[in-house]
């Protein structure tokens, strides 16, 4: 019996990769070849073909056929006369293996294998390695040779990490590299250089969305193989984007006319499987072809062209691509303020406008550093910048940008709308554009390069209380002719969620930041405030609250019956500077693109637009997506432990919270910026560095009261990070021992937590100081003054108890020196006691301290005691008696007062 795999016609590398590939798993079968095959395969069939398991069609008994196999196609007339075979009625299996998703079937597969690879070959070098199967030469490099034509050399769109996994263990398993650039770079035959020069000089053109669209129609008499390896050519040797080949041809003479059609796509968003699988074809999303006939070129042509329109995106323009507020400068700037002006913005170039706000130049970095390096810093811009200049609109496509600055070798191009300068973009604008590194949740759970979340994924996803308060908000940006988004945080984690992983830690969407962006409709720096205002009106349960200073404001509600305990910051884009080291950053109005690169961490960097035209954009300017998905927290700029210490902790809160690692380069750079001393300086030469008192104890607070706070604090110490508090701060084996046996005691001594217990585990840190340098460190931090006191005074108590416990263990001796002290002063004494102490405070605090005196005043009373000073005198010796074990109970207590204190007759 048979064992037969099928070849679609004219079969492609792919095709046969897979097919030879299967011989190894099905052990016997055999390859036959529907009709045809592409150039290459050809050629290489006609030196290898006995080195195969290749079998005729005609050779084929059908009666003796038990199973079959198709390889990279799920349609029946694909493989042409073959098809007949699939209605046998013997046939114990029909199994399909292909990598087209979108495509349809027609053949009654009892198993299927189809996934989203490059190449179908792929999904047999992934069964063959699972069986550590071993190849031969010449199979490794046919199916080496499948993956890389299939996939363009793996830099087709459809390429995934398998495919390169895939092509790596063909080649440990001895694939020839000649071999493979031999038939994989087929060169064109004298026949296909002829109808080469005939393409370029008939090729029509039309620009859609700032895209180039060509199509061309080549007559001959016969069949002209190899005329997909021409349409690559006609793409590489011209400025067009897509491109449609009609090959007109005579299958014999006299009669009809067939047409043979290539589609090559190279524009983003476009899929040509889905315009030619109606045809009959198929392919890809990027390369797809046809045979067709009963139909005019003119006719095929105007088809295609309409549907590829319709698949075309509208273009990206300047006005979304561009950076503004654009920040400028007067030609008679001197070259050194210039230059600050750079740094403080962190800018690459600067543009240079006369009095009437008219773009005259522009001033690049290179510009001021070679006229610096001279010794210009005192000479005026005008002398040094470029005039020269190439601009653009706010309407120009993003095809037509990036082929200005290819063109011109331009790293920015101004845009001026009405001869006025209101943006700039830049070639790293262009660049993420055309690699985007943003990603969205896939349905397997996985994070895929994508450009937007679905609304449908929004509402899904996101509580619909919460939603409709969005909703509401971008509504009422609208209306102002602003942008909102929703950043940071909120976006970091609803990724996440929506990947299959929990943001641990906090409710989901607690917290949520919105940000407003109005440069383009000249909002000014109120424009968070004013819609805050505006919601409120709204939602009049919610308490506002407005931070002039940062142009940032607050609507909060606390136990809401629909939206619960949520608090939602609304602020105005905005850049912001240090003026030096952990102080307070100093902000102003900007743009979207400007207040996501002023933040810490990749992966808090992303932004998702709310606001029409691109509801639901995700902005990514930065990798965080791809942080996200390896799980990484990385810092966004070198300096920025330099400028503000409290990053730090947050990394390490991130970093614990979400069970991810610190990127390599960051924790490099936390570590540099503790080792250089900056903070010991900044406490000696600056009274206020908020990063170092207030903003420090805040993200303290967040990391000591949370349930992940022990290995937090160990990664902090093992980054040397306590050094913030104070250069001598460490967290030795000793102190870690304390801060873990306080844990042991707030839990046993304070379950109802009447202690702040983040505080309690910050004293018993900065209680393993000296003792001169506590309350110095907590005033720094503005703990409170019960903590300072505390510190202050823990050497003094320490040592009187010290002294009283160490001459009589008696119990009512003990009790009688401790209960003098509060319980968060007995905690810290019992860590910094010595063992004995310890457990006597442990012994005071578990049993002792619940001790009474048998008698109390009314019984003393009763008995004929006259009240008066004497009675706390006689309790306490009662007590006391009774600790020491001397009276039991009441009877013992009457003995012993009648003895003591004998009443007066």
């Amino acid at each position: 019996m048979l064992d037969l795999i099928l070849c679609h016609q004219t079969a492609d590398f792919d095709a046969l990769g897979a097919a030879v590939g299967l011989t190894r798993l099905k052990v016997g079968s055999k390859i036959v070849l529907a009709g045809g095959a592409h150039p290459g395969v050809r050629n290489f069939l006609a030196l290898h073909r006995y080195e195969l398991a290749l079998i005729e069609r005609r050779s084929v008994n059908p009666q003796e056929i038990r199973s079959l196999t198709i390889v990279d196609t799920q349609k029946r007339d694909r493989v042409g006369k073959t098809s007949q075979w699939l209605d046998l009625p013997q046939l114990e299996a029909i199994e399909v293996y292909d990598h087209h998703l979108d495509a349809e079937t027609d053949i009654p597969a009892t198993h299927t294998y189809i996934e989203p690879v490059g190449a179908t070959t792929t999904l047999i070098v992934e069964q063959l390695q699972q069986h550590q199967i071993q190849l031969t030469l010449w199979e490794a490099t046919v199916m080496a040779l499948g993956i890389h034509v299939d996939t363009g050399s793996l830099t087709f769109d459809q390429t995934t990490p398998r495919d390169v996994r895939a092509l790596a263990w063909l080649m440990e398993a001895g694939a020839s590299l000649p071999s493979i650039r031999e038939y994989s770079d087929q060169s064109l035959s004298p026949q296909l250089q002829v109808l080469l020069t005939t393409a370029l000089e008939k090729l029509e053109t039309s620009r859609i969305e700032g895209y180039v669209v060509g199509w061309v129609v080549l007559e001959t008499e016969k069949f002209v193989p190899g005329l997909s390896g021409l349409t690559m050519r006609v793409l590489d040797l011209t400025e067009v984007n897509a491109l449609f080949l009609v090959h007109q041809y005579y299958r014999r003479e006299g009669g009809e006319k067939h047409f043979a059609i290539i589609g090559r796509s190279r524009i983003p968003q476009t899929n040509l499987n889905t315009i030619f699988t109606p045809l009959g074809g198929g392919g890809h999303s990027q390369a797809a072809s046809a045979t067709i006939q009963g139909i005019t070129a003119e006719q095929i042509l105007e088809e295609l062209v309409a549907q590829l329109e319709a698949q075309i995106p509208l273009s990206l323009t300047a006005r979304d691509l561009m950076s503004s507020p654009v920040r400028t400068i007067r030609p008679n700037t001197t070259i050194g303020e210039a230059q600050r002006i750079l740094l403080r913005y962190g800018h690459s170039g600067l543009s240079v406008v006369n009095k009437a706000d008219e773009l005259v130049g522009i001033i690049s970095r290179r510009d001021l550093d070679i006229a610096l390096h001279h010794g210009f810093a005192r000479a005026p811009v005008k002398g040094y910048m470029s005039q020269n200049l190439k601009t653009i609109t706010p309407e120009t496509p993003l095809p037509e940008i990036e082929s200005l600055m290819v063109t011109y070798d331009v790293g920015r191009l101004p845009v001026l709308e009405e001869g006025q300068l209101v943006g700039i973009v830049t070639r790293t604008d262009v660049l993420r554009q055309r690699h985007p590194e943003g990603a969205t949740p896939s349905q397997n759970g996985k994070l895929e390069p994508s450009e937007s979340i679905s609304i449908q994924t929004l509402k899904t996803a996101i509580p619909q209380a919460i939603w409709q308060f969005l909703e509401r908000s971008a509504i009422a940006s609208q209306a102002r002719g602003w942008h909102l988004y929703v950043v940071g945080g909120a976006v970091r984690d609803l990724l996440l969620a929506q990947g299959g992983r929990a943001a641990n830690g906090r409710s989901f969407l607690q917290d949520i930041d919105l940000v407003v962006d109005g440069f383009h409709n000249a909002a000014d720096a109120g424009a968070g405030v004013e819609l805050a205002k505006a919601l409120q009106q709204e939602y009049p349960q919610a308490r506002l609250e407005v931070h002039g200073a940062f142009q940032t404001a607050a609507l909060l509600w606390h136990k809401d019956p629909i939206l619960h305990s949520l608090a939602v910051d609304i602020a105005t884009a905005r850049t912001e500077f240090y003026p030096y080291p952990a102080a307070n950053p100093e902000v102003e109005a900007s743009s979207i693109r400007q207040d996501l690169y002023r933040r810490d961490f990749t992966i808090n960097a992303l932004a998702l637009r709310l606001t029409a035209p691109h509801k639901g954009e995700l902005l990514d300017f930065f990798g965080g997506i791809l942080d996200l998905k390896s799980r990484q927290v990385r810092v966004l700029h070198a300096n920025s432990f330099i400028e503000d210490p409290t990053r730090i902790y947050r990394a390490v809160r991130f970093a614990v919270r979400l069970g991810f690692t610190l990127e390599p380069q960051t924790e490099q750079y936390i570590r540099y910026a503790i080792e250089s001393g900056v903070y010991d300086r900044l406490r000696l030469t600056h009274d206020k560095a908020p990063a170092l008192t207030t903003r420090l104890k805040s993200e303290l607070k967040y990391i000591l009261e949370t349930h992940y706070w022990k290995p937090a604090l160990q990664l902090l110490s093992s980054l040397g990070a306590l050094r913030c508090l104070h250069p001598q701060l460490k967290l030795t084996p000793q102190l870690w021992w304390q801060v873990r046996f306080l844990d042991r005691c707030l839990q046993r001594f304070d379950p109802n937590r009447r202690m702040i217990h983040w505080e309690m585990r910050l004293e018993a840190l900065i209680a393993s100081l000296p003792s001169e340098e506590r309350a110095p460190v907590a005033t720094h931090l503005q703990l409170s003054g019960e903590t300072i006191e505390r510190l202050k005074q823990l050497e003094k108590n320490r040592q009187r108890i010290a002294q009283s416990l160490s001459t009589d263990l008696r119990p009512s001796k003990i009790v009688m020196a401790l209960r003098a002290y509060k319980l968060p002063t007995l905690v810290l004494l019992a860590l910094k006691g010595s063992r004995t102490v310890r457990q006597q405070i442990w012994q005071y605090l578990t049993c002792w301290s619940q001790i009474s005196a048998p008698l109390d005043g009314n019984d003393l009373k009763s008995l004929g005691y006259n009240p008066g000073p004497q009675f706390k005198e006689m309790l306490d010796a009662l007590l006391w008696a009774k600790l020491d074990g001397a009276i039991a109970d009441r009877s013992d207590a009457e003995v012993f007062l009648q003895k003591h204190y004998p009443v007066s007759q």
